[in-house]
């Protein structure tokens, strides 16, 4: 960890269990091709000393914890939810603010729902936004691109590749 303030912030949205893992009951195949990349950036963000945030859908979730193999460590946050978005009553913003956060990263699944709406939210707080292509994934591959044009398109965020 540097020492130094950090204005940025890596949100991991919905790498659950019951979205993710190989024998998930409402899987996400193309989930299982993102979570490397997701935990590279999860290791660069704690080296850069840039918290850590994990925010995790409970509104269908029978295993709302996040999967193994990016399992939140002393010190990260955890955000749980009750619908698309990572901001609608949830102590994201808060948790946010008083981290001084003005970027946020995002991780995860859905892109055409979760990412899709966390990017508007974060853009509509005035935070910049940067959505890793290698680093979200959908249902599909048309739902998939359909999102990123949105968000790189219309929303206007940094783009990380």
């Amino acid at each position: 960890m540097t020492g130094e303030k950090s204005y940025k912030a890596l949100l991991v949205i919905d790498m659950i269990k019951d979205r993710i893992a190989k024998d998930a009951p409402d899987p996400v195949p193309a989930g299982q091709w993102i979570i490397e990349n997701i935990a590279g950036e999860i290791r660069y963000a704690r080296e850069k000393g840039r918290p850590v945030i994990y925010v995790c859908d409970q509104h269908r979730a029978q295993d709302p914890e996040v999967i193994d193999e990016l399992t939140p460590q002393p010190g990260d946050h955890v955000v749980t939810k009750n619908g698309f978005s990572s901001f609608y009553q949830t102590k994201l913003e808060s948790l946010l603010d008083e981290l001084e956060i003005e970027e946020v990263l995002l991780c995860g699944v859905l892109t055409n729902t979760c990412i899709l709406y966390a990017a508007m939210d974060s853009v509509q707080r005035g935070l910049r936004v940067i959505v890793p292509e290698t680093c979200v994934a959908a249902l599909n591959e048309e739902d998939h691109l359909f999102a990123l044009r949105q968000i790189h398109q219309v929303l206007l965020p940094e783009n990380k590749d």
